[in-house]
């Protein structure tokens, strides 16, 4: 074994060591899969320059694991993060499905004859995180910021004031705008684990809802009891790796990683009781009753009028007067 074989080999034994510290069999079992994988690529490496860059990126994880293991709270946040997929690899995995719809038709391409113009298509899973606060790192976007970006000159409306007096805005610009609006803004959305059916309707084998036609896709970790676990950490963490770690501050951690979790529903189409119509089926974003995000949650107070203020002035003179 050279030199390079034994300082792998040294990193992993450090590494397998602070895993079985962790305290939970689902944090052991991802971290063991990641240690086998970074480790082996390290290995695999041929010059010593890049497996020495490699050995450093996994000896900075294994310290954030023994600062988790040691009651740190960035770092265990950290390692949860790593997880679950709010960061890393796994975000990516979970996110990948919802960037594109297979049963969406294609748009016109904003090019004519240029295939390689046509806009991105933002599917109805995508949609629904990028317009909800409880899913997205910065302010939610409005419907209207998908078909129109933001990014977008006036002037790109052929039938705004602008392209009539400075002439049409480029295609080509265009096309580039709204791809990198597209890019810059699904970045922003924490990902859901998987996509769950409101129970109210019965669900076939299949995915496909009994009621529509409608088939909900199946992401992530979708068959598994993963998130029913996450949920019941919150209210009894039981640590299973012999060190202690107070139960209070681990399902704080848990419930905090809850808030950034977004739990994506479909909702059938149903009949309204009080109209008689049908309420069209869509996807919603909720969080769970005990996230840390979703108990503290306030509504923030509307910006005060002209009127607020005189009345506030008005009340203040009239309490000196007393």
């Amino acid at each position: 074994m050279n030199h390079g074989q034994q300082s792998v080999a040294s990193v992993y034994r450090s590494y397998l060591r602070e895993i079985r510290r962790l305290p939970h069999a689902y944090l052991r079992r991802v971290f063991r899969l990641k240690a086998k994988d970074d480790c082996r690529a390290a290995l695999l490496t041929k010059y010593d320059d890049r497996r020495t860059r490699k050995l450093k990126r996994v000896s900075k994880i294994v310290q954030q694991v023994r600062a988790a293991n040691n009651g740190s709270h960035l770092a265990f946040n950290r390692i949860l993060d790593l997880a679950y997929g709010r960061v890393g690899r796994l975000r990516w995995e979970l996110m990948e499905p919802l960037l594109s719809d297979p049963n969406a038709p294609l748009l016109p391409p904003i090019i004519p004859g240029k295939e390689s113009s046509r806009p991105p298509v933002y599917s109805q899973e995508l949609t629904a995180l990028l317009t909800s606060g409880l899913s997205r790192k910065k302010r939610p976007l409005v419907p209207g910021d998908l078909s129109f970006p933001p990014t977008l000159p006036e002037r790109a409306n052929p039938n705004s004031s602008d392209a009539q007096i400075l002439g049409p805005f480029s295609k080509r610009r265009e096309v580039n705008a709204r791809w990198k609006y597209f890019e810059q803004e699904w970045k922003k959305v924490l990902p859901p684990l998987q996509i769950s059916v409101s129970p109210s309707r019965e669900v076939s084998n299949e995915g496909n809802d009994l009621g529509t036609p409608t088939v909900v896709r199946k992401i992530g970790f979708d068959g598994t009891t993963v998130l029913e676990e996450l949920v019941q950490l919150t209210t009894k963490p039981k640590n299973t790796s012999g060190t202690f770690i107070p139960r209070r501050w681990l399902r704080r951690r848990y419930q905090e990683l809850l808030g950034r979790l977004p739990i994506l529903t479909f909702i059938s189409a149903r009949e309204d009781m009080k109209t008689k119509k049908e309420k069209p089926g869509g996807f919603s974003v909720s969080l769970a009753p005990n996230a840390f995000k979703a108990r503290n949650q306030v509504r923030p107070l509307p910006c005060a009028t002209d009127d607020d203020v005189a009345w506030n002035q008005k009340v203040s003179s009239e309490q000196v007067r007393h």
